[in-house]
């Protein structure tokens, strides 16, 4: 009987050992966020975080918010990282979809410097305002504006982002003059937008939906091509006469460029089986976002097929890089 616990406390470490050996042993997983603690691409890291932990063996794995420039600072992080698997990149497409067009100094090339892993989730971003303006649709708001010019500031979490750009289309749709103030990160901005600070804002459903649910803010509308299955009774805005304001946003794991084939795999491996566990899912579609796994081929084409819409989208409504 004691041969036998002895071989099975052998058994037990070695699994345990073979586990945590990805691919340095006892080494912690660090994952970098471009945005403020609390912001939406925050809360799906940290939700994703115990299950990616499991799925590597029990490796520590820490959530490392750096925001600032517009995820650029976390994406330069990344980029200058040694390609062993144990620093990843958490961010949405604008980093490597709109920055490159919107910003002067991009310091890393989306192609060349970064190795995609998988998809991590997909969803819409929802145009909140505060409970302040009596406005309960587009038409309403741009009445309002109309009616009190310069008293609209519209928030983003940062020059360039997709926020932002879709600040510029409704402004300019809509004819109604608002004030554009960038933010390091989502967290920050809505900070401002609760507290009254700025009026409205292009946030991730994420933070808006709980944020809505407090009462301070109200939902003007969907950023989609048609009409969210989570919120069917918020309209979309292309329904409410802003047309391009219909991309659905994506956010994805990536790692700095060189790393070996196997080392990938391992990590796509256990991201598609963290992202798929029940309670990710639940908890990410608590703020209307899917859960989307995916190979590491399908998340390098939709940054592709993403930098080239959206290139053109920033080119046509005459944003200059910065």
């Amino acid at each position: 009987m004691r041969a036998l616990v002895s071989l099975l406390s052998v058994f037990c470490l070695s699994s345990t050992a073979l586990a945590q050996s990805f691919p340095i042993p006892g080494k912690p997983v660090r994952v970098v966020v471009g945005f403020a603690a609390g912001g939406g691409t925050d809360v799906q890291a940290r939700i994703v975080q115990p299950r990616l932990s499991e799925a590597l063996g029990g490796l520590p794995v820490i959530i490392e918010n750096k925001p600032g420039a517009s995820t650029m600072l976390a994406a330069a992080e990344v980029k200058r990282s040694a390609p062993d698997g144990h620093t990843l990149l958490y961010t949405f497409n604008g980093t490597f979809a709109q920055m490159p067009f919107t910003q002067a100094n991009v310091p890393y090339d989306p192609f060349k410097d970064f190795t995609p892993i998988s998809l991590g989730a997909r969803g819409s971003q929802i145009l909140v305002l505060h409970t302040s303006i009596p406005a309960t649709n587009i038409k309403e708001l741009a009445e309002w504006g109309r009616a009190n010019p310069g008293k609209l500031n519209i928030a983003s979490f940062g020059t360039g982002t997709s926020s932002h750009i879709f600040a510029e289309l409704l402004a300019r749709q809509s004819g109604v003059p608002m004030v554009h103030v960038p933010y390091k990160g989502a967290g920050d901005a809505v900070k401002d937008l609760l507290a009254g600070r700025v009026q409205l804002m292009f946030d991730a459903a994420t933070t808006a939906i709980p944020n809505v649910n407090t009462g301070r803010l109200r939902m003007l509308g969907v950023v989609a091509d048609q009409r969210s299955k989570f919120l069917p009774n918020v309209p979309t805005l292309t329904e409410q006469g802003i047309k391009g304001i219909d991309l659905i946003g994506w956010l994805g794991w990536y790692g700095p460029a060189g790393m070996p084939k196997e080392t990938v795999q391992k990590l796509n491996a256990a991201l598609v089986k963290a992202l798929s566990h029940p309670e990710v899912r639940a908890g990410i579609e608590k703020g209307a976002y899917e859960s989307v796994p995916s190979s590491p081929e399908e998340l390098a084409a939709i940054t592709r097929e993403s930098y080239e819409r959206w290139g053109k989208i920033i080119r046509d409504i005459g944003i200059k890089a910065q």
